[in-house]
């Protein structure tokens, strides 16, 4: 079954359930999903690794919105954005630990032979492409920045 059918049947569980978090945040997925199969030049069916792009950003984005409620002393909105974080997480495969990122970073580095930050943009291109919605680019990114400089 696919990533967009399944946030149907789990919206529709919410709805049954009244579980108000859950269905904030399945229509939002829902909506941004909507939005990128209805862009121009955007083929009818997202394919799953675009789908589990949409839902990594509809996490951060309620993660860092969070951490910005938390800074300002606003509990109270954060609550909200971390629990729909957490439902959304929920279609997301597990994520790698940095031992594992760090061993596929070292392979591409083996393989492409790069030699310094100078070759960051390569590295990173490749290995996020290897771990598409397996782990976050900030992560990659840092243990990239580590293993070149």
């Amino acid at each position: 079954m696919s990533l967009s059918k399944d946030i149907m049947t789990a919206l529709k569980e919410a709805m049954k359930s009244k579980d108000t978090v859950a269905l904030t945040a399945l229509r939002a997925v829902k909506s941004a999903i909507l939005l990128a199969q209805t862009e121009t030049g955007a083929k009818a069916e997202l394919t799953e690794a675009e789908e589990l792009k949409i839902l990594q950003k509809q996490v951060k984005q309620r993660k860092d919105s969070a951490a910005i409620f938390l800074e300002q002393g606003r509990e109270d909105l954060a609550a909200p954005e971390l629990a729909e974080a957490e439902v959304i997480a929920q279609f997301l495969p597990e994520a790698m630990s940095e031992e594992e990122i760090a061993k596929i970073v070292d392979n591409v580095i083996a393989k492409t032979g790069a030699e310094g930050m100078k070759d960051m943009g390569k590295v990173m291109g490749m290995v996020s492409g290897q771990l598409a919605g397996k782990a976050d680019g900030k992560t990659i990114s840092t243990i990239v920045k580590a293993r070149l400089s």
